[in-house]
């Protein structure tokens, strides 16, 4: 289950080993007695070949910033709060573009716009009123 949630997370970002491994070894400073990861240590995690330490699930968890209990196969994703992603000094990136902090606290409104209008959408869609949106295809 390990190696298959290691995989899939870091494909899901688009990241190869190499670019994971480097991450990793930003994350924290290697020690007098410790290794740097490299890619190929992480491809043999993620083909099951090798098991990593406590020290590097932690820190692949915190990296991909899920529960150490989801990448050994224990529970499944914990649910993200946006609004706390959104307000956190986590660096956040939509389709590879690295978001900047007006994008984010703008990001930020029109989720909260969106969720305390939705009491008035429903009210207008249960009066049979409904909204249109022209997106003016015909434009381009």
């Amino acid at each position: 289950m390990f190696s298959e949630r290691l995989r899939a997370l870091r494909r899901g970002q688009h990241i190869t080993l190499e670019q994971l491994a480097t991450a990793l070894n930003e994350q924290q400073s290697v020690g007098p007695d410790d290794h740097p990861n490299t890619a190929s240590q992480i491809g043999n995690w993620e083909r099951g070949i090798r098991t990593p330490s406590f020290i590097e699930v932690r820190k692949l968890a915190e990296y991909f910033d899920v529960t150490m209990d989801y990448l050994t196969g224990k529970a499944e994703r914990d649910e993200y709060d946006l609004g706390r992603l959104f307000l956190s000094g986590k660096q956040l990136s939509f389709n590879r573009e690295l978001l900047s902090g007006r994008d984010r606290y703008e990001i930020y409104q029109l989720i909260d716009g969106y969720l305390h209008g939705r009491e008035n959408r429903v009210a207008q869609q249960d009066t049979n009123q409904q909204e249109e949106l022209d997106l003016h295809l015909d434009d381009h």
